[in-house]
């Protein structure tokens, strides 16, 4: 049926004309150039499920390797779910929690002092820092007004609510972290004015 070669095709638009008949023709045209193509379309299809899947292709000549969920490793969290986790610590003021979050060679660029705030490295000294920053605002909260991610960097816009002088203070702000392997790599934070 499909059998028609490239020439009867061409001399059937030309006897045939335009509109439907010539629609048909382009159909069958496509038909005839792709169909060759098909199977070396299918097989490749089922190779690439068979990379996803615990399937073996009838009539290979080795087996392709399977994929078990009891046997693949645990993959890392999330940026999303990492950053989300370290906020909630955050927020509880614990900072064993956030050690557990971070990189050994993790970053934290604070937002003081003034111009360009201090740098720490390191885990040993970021949840030093912290631990440090959370007694001497043990009312300190962020709200995270919005979370933006991609890939493994995500900018989170959040307001500081703590008080000053006995009265209620805010500040807004931005952090952008950086997520490897699952923990934080680092946290550079600014804020306004």
């Amino acid at each position: 049926m499909l059998r028609a070669s490239t020439h009867q095709l061409e001399a059937g638009m030309a006897t045939k004309g335009t509109g439907r008949n010539a629609n048909i023709v382009l159909t069958y045209t496509a038909v005839a150039l792709i169909l060759p193509c098909w199977g070396e379309y299918q097989q490749k299809m089922y190779a690439t499920v068979a990379d996803q899947h615990e399937i073996k292709i009838a009539g290979t000549e080795s087996e392709i390797p399977m994929i078990s969920e009891q046997n693949s490793q645990t993959p890392a969290p999330t940026t999303r779910v990492v950053v989300d986790r370290f906020n909630e610590a955050f927020n509880r003021h614990d900072a064993d929690a956030l050690a557990t979050l971070l990189t050994d060679d993790t970053v934290f660029e604070d937002t003081a002092p003034a111009p360009d705030g201090q740098r720490i490295e390191g885990k040993a000294a970021v949840v030093a820092f912290w631990r440090a920053w959370f007694t001497h605002n043990p009312d300190s909260k962020f709200e995270a007004e919005d979370v933006i991610v991609s890939g493994d960097r995500a900018v989170v816009l959040w307001v500081y609510h703590k008080l000053r002088n006995g009265q209620p203070w805010h500040l807004r702000g931005v952090d952008v972290f950086t997520v490897r392997d699952g923990k934080v790599a680092a946290k550079l934070a600014y804020v306004k004015g």
